[in-house]
């Protein structure tokens, strides 16, 4: 039987300005967004004392922010499950990205991107044309094989390694001709522990990019985004210094997705 919390102080501690015990509430939530915890160790956590802890957790009880996982420990409860996921509903991926964007295809001047992964193909959802004198064949709700773009392999990233097996065999003739499926495994871990990924004129053999993930709350892949540009403008050198660039815009829209970035 879980442990009973009592609606009311035992105390009788002075109740705290309502901004003050909102703090305090979402001090508690964070405290137990890990793992659950009883009312010692959030106290430990967030400073607060026993009774105030105790006083809280039972409110959040009755209105579903915690739940009991055992005896005496509390974890987050089903009424934050139901908020996050209606706020997720909403979220309109390329209206929060747009700024963001817009912002590196200032800086850069270059092509950039944002896609999703639909099957083994990526679909575009937004496209900000840069202001060099460069034309990417790429267009707003056109296609492409994932294997031969730079966002399609920053999709990929969290993928097994059977899978990249089977998309390696299924479109490895879009890739360079001499790349066995043992370099492209190689390639792939690479971009991983990188966490970017490149396209080295797989799709058209004068086009580079630099490309990076976006994650949401539960840290899945859902789309990602990427600068393009002719070999000219984007030397082996420039997509280095890039990819902090593409990381950081990049790990800016994931934390409006609800990512933890920090």
């Amino acid at each position: 039987m879980a442990e009973k919390i009592d609606v009311f102080d035992e105390e009788k501690e002075q109740k705290a300005p309502r901004s003050q015990t909102l703090l305090r509430g979402l001090d508690i939530l964070d405290a137990v967004a890990d793992k659950p915890r009883t009312i010692q160790e959030i106290a430990a956590i967030t400073g607060l004392t026993y009774s105030t802890v105790h006083r809280i957790v039972s409110v959040l009880l009755e209105r579903r922010f915690l739940k009991a996982d055992n005896a005496r420990e509390f974890g987050l409860g089903p009424r934050l499950i139901e908020l996050g996921f209606s706020a997720y509903s909403r979220i309109d991926l390329v209206q929060v990205a747009r700024p963001f964007l817009e912002e590196l295809s200032r800086l850069t001047r270059d092509t950039v991107h944002l896609a999703q992964r639909e099957g083994l193909e990526v679909a575009y959802l937004d496209k900000l044309r840069g202001s060099r004198p460069v034309e990417i064949s790429s267009r707003i709700g056109g296609r492409k094989p994932v294997i031969s773009t730079g966002v399609g392999k920053a999709l990929m990233l969290d993928q097994p390694e059977t899978v990249l097996c089977e998309l390696y065999r299924r479109d490895h003739q879009l890739l360079p001709g001499n790349m066995t499926e043992a370099d492209w495994l190689v390639q792939m871990s690479n971009y991983r522990s990188g966490g970017y990924a490149y396209d080295l004129g797989e799709d058209q053999p004068s086009i580079r990019c630099v490309a990076a993930p976006l994650r949401d709350a539960t840290g899945r892949v859902v789309a990602a985004i990427s600068v393009s540009s002719t070999l000219e403008f984007m030397p082996p050198s420039r997509m280095r210094d890039l990819v902090p660039e593409v990381q950081r815009v990049a790990r800016a829209i994931s934390s409006e997705l609800g990512a933890r970035t920090g």
